[in-house]
């Protein structure tokens, strides 16, 4: 992974890691810097992206599978966590590189929140999704990624990410004081949800990763997409 890739995580990292500690040691629940801090984060994806030569008919591929990602959440709506999202944007991000990854995770979480509800867990999603987006294209030339056990490892390990990253949210937008307690209480309750989550990544790379993979090949080679 190129040396400015591995800062950007190492500074997204830090600064959870600051935002969460910001509530551990203060009576106050910094909401409305949680969402500054996301916005921060999200904005040089976009701008960098933004910099970037796109074609009409390139725009109209990420779209589409973004929808595709978003559509897919509202079938499984009944069965929290499981969905084939983040199988979407990883495979697009193998194919297409990080920034399109990005794109299409962020773009994603929003649209789909349009049929389960927007709120204050929207920008979140935005990030996470985003960053699934990312960390797969930085390391899709990764000889671990390229083996069908170390793509399974990867979607598996974000399922857990996603739900311990959702955490902070929940315990920064609490109206209690902070407690360590309250901290293991969470993440001990999302377990089960994060599981899900995982197991459901691993399913979809191992029976549907192979053959999405060559059919969106396909199509960047053909029409010299991205």
């Amino acid at each position: 992974m190129a040396r400015s890739h591995r800062l950007i995580l190492v500074s997204l990292v830090l600064l959870l890691t600051i935002l969460a500690l910001s509530s551990a040691f203060t009576d106050e629940h910094y909401l409305l810097l949680s969402f500054v801090f996301i916005g921060v984060t999200l904005l040089p994806f976009f701008a960098k992206f933004e910099r970037r030569h796109i074609e009409a008919r390139e725009l109209v591929l990420l779209a589409v599978l973004a929808a595709i990602a978003a559509v897919g959440r509202v079938p499984f709506a009944p069965l929290p966590s499981v969905q084939p999202t983040s199988f979407v944007i990883i495979v697009s991000a193998l194919v297409f590189g990080a920034e399109a990854g990005f794109v299409i995770g962020a773009v994603a979480a929003l649209i789909s929140n349009v049929f389960l509800g927007q709120g204050p867990w929207t920008p979140w999603q935005m990030f996470c999704w985003g960053m699934i987006g990312v960390t797969a294209g930085w390391f899709k030339d990764t000889w671990w990624m390229k083996k069908r056990l170390g793509l399974l490892a990867f979607g598996f390990v974000w399922g857990f990410l996603f739900g311990w990253i959702m955490n902070i949210w929940y315990l920064i937008a609490l109206p209690d004081a902070f407690s360590w307690q309250l901290v293991v209480v969470a993440y001990a309750q999302s377990f089960y949800f994060d599981l899900a989550h995982a197991l459901s990544n691993v399913f979809f790379l191992a029976v549907f990763g192979t053959s999405w993979t060559k059919i969106l090949l396909r199509f960047r080679r053909k029409y010299a997409l991205l």
